[in-house]
């Protein structure tokens, strides 16, 4: 256990650290109260987050076990693990390991007992050795992220319990990109115990700098020397180090690439023995993504109804039209959220990456595809990630939840700029083959962007 293993000068130091996090983030012990919600939250009568039933895919697993459609499984090694990551169809290697001490249940987690991180397209699961509790995180196509917990022991009916405070006061905040339930990924230097110390920039996207990505994180994998904060932890503890700022300022970051863990924690405790380079570049892509789509839906929805009260209140009678101030943050919201699915001035990487699991495969397997074989999910790992420059959630059920006015503007982007209409040097690091891929791709897999397209030509 981790906790025989901390000092007390580390525990002395321990500060509660919001916003430092690899998904899920710690939680002061003074504040979890399971089932209370954020104030944070939007309860407001566009939006009504705690009060609205999710209909996310771990709500619709819940509605299939308590009809007796599915069955969960307890195993004394990893408790429901297994069985839960089947019946949401998310794949084993897809596990990230995340060694610092950035989540809920803090006092499990170490450099030697690292936490697994899970996740497909919309589901994002959380294992923690001896846990008392499974992390579970699921998109909901109106709400944003709906966090659950899952108690790690056997029972006749086992049950995800929707959370609120516990999550949201670090989930539902500015860490999330525009501040709405969403999810976050950092990077942290951390201490030899695996306490933070320090994080370099914000939230990790796809222009976050690659000597960036990966504080408290094991990263397996293979790519060019070039520094990065995976695998690497400060030799002392925070009471030791004394100067914070004195000591990053001449940390000297590791180069090479590291395939296996077996010498720094046990790994056969896990169901997969590496935390893959790839799926980790793509976990930061789509945490980054769903936020933006989440806060895209919330500012549509809120604008349009804050125009309705107005109407309402005027005596006035909606004809079609919509206000500027309306379409200004309509439009900002989807300008936001296109430049994020296409990879606007995103940050290169030394290449070829290869990961050590069949992650990558598996991830581009998916598709959709089109009559070429080509997919969205069509990965690079030269100097970029994805081949195509547009992302893959385009076809994910939050971005089809998009109320059609900002959803429409998404569209004119990415065909402004897929077609070659829009010159914005953001977009410059995909040739001009590479956008005309992308656009008859996505013409050929989404029907309504194909009709969309359609009429944009005439």
């Amino acid at each position: 256990m981790a906790r025989s293993h901390r000092p007390f000068a580390a525990r002395a130091s321990r500060l509660p650290w919001p916003g430092l996090l690899a998904l899920f983030l710690i939680v002061p012990a003074a504040v979890f109260a399971m089932g209370q919600f954020s104030g944070n939250t939007d309860e407001s009568a566009a939006i009504n987050y705690t009060n609205t039933q999710p209909t996310d895919p771990v709500a619709q697993l819940q509605k299939r076990v308590d009809s007796g459609q599915a069955t969960l499984t307890y195993e004394p090694k990893h408790g429901y693990l297994a069985s839960v990551l089947k019946d949401l169809h998310v794949p084993i290697d897809s596990q990230g390991l995340v060694f610092s001490r950035t989540s809920l249940q803090v006092d499990f987690i170490a450099p030697w007992t690292p936490r697994a991180l899970y996740y497909n397209d919309d589901v994002y699961v959380g294992y923690v050795q001896n846990g008392p509790i499974m992390e579970i995180a699921s998109v909901d196509p109106n709400l944003g992220a709906i966090f659950y917990t899952l108690k790690q022991q056997p029972s006749a009916h086992p049950t995800f319990e929707r959370q609120g405070a516990t999550c949201l006061q670090c989930h539902d905040s500015a860490s999330t990109t525009g501040g709405v339930p969403g999810f976050i990924m950092r990077s942290v230097y951390s201490d030899k115990f695996g306490y933070p110390i320090d994080t370099p920039d914000g939230t990790t996207t796809d222009a976050t700098p690659w000597e960036h990505r990966w504080g408290g994180w094991y990263v397996t994998g293979t790519h060019a020397p070039a520094p990065t904060m995976g695998n690497m932890m400060a030799p002392m503890t925070l009471h030791d180090i004394g100067n914070v700022p004195n000591y990053i300022a001449n940390v000297k970051l590791p180069t090479g690439s590291v395939t296996d863990l077996s010498s720094k924690f046990d790994t056969s405790a896990y169901l997969a023995p590496g935390s893959d380079i790839v799926a980790l570049l793509v976990l930061a892509h789509q945490t980054h993504v769903h936020n933006l789509i989440t806060m895209a839906n919330y500012d549509t929805r809120k604008a349009l109804y804050t125009e309705k009260l107005a109407d309402v209140e005027m005596g006035t009678t909606a004809d079609g039209q919509h206000s500027p101030l309306t379409m200004m943050r309509v439009k900002g919201a989807a300008d936001r959220l296109a430049r994020g699915m296409m990879f606007a001035r995103d940050a290169s990487f030394p290449g070829p990456v290869k990961g050590t699991s069949g992650f990558a495969e598996e991830f581009q397997a998916r598709g959709p595809k089109d009559r070429q074989g080509r997919s969205l999910r069509d990965l690079d790992l030269q100097t970029r990630l994805f081949k195509y420059p547009l992302s893959y959630l385009v076809y994910s059920d939050d971005f089809d939840a998009l109320p059609q006015l900002v959803k429409g503007f998404v569209y004119q982007r990415i065909f402004d700029v897929l077609s070659g209409q829009d010159k914005n040097p953001d977009y410059d690091e995909f040739s001009a083959a590479d956008k005309k891929a992308a656009l008859d791709i996505l013409e050929e897999t989404k029907p309504d962007f194909a009709a969309f397209s359609s009429t944009a030509r005439q």
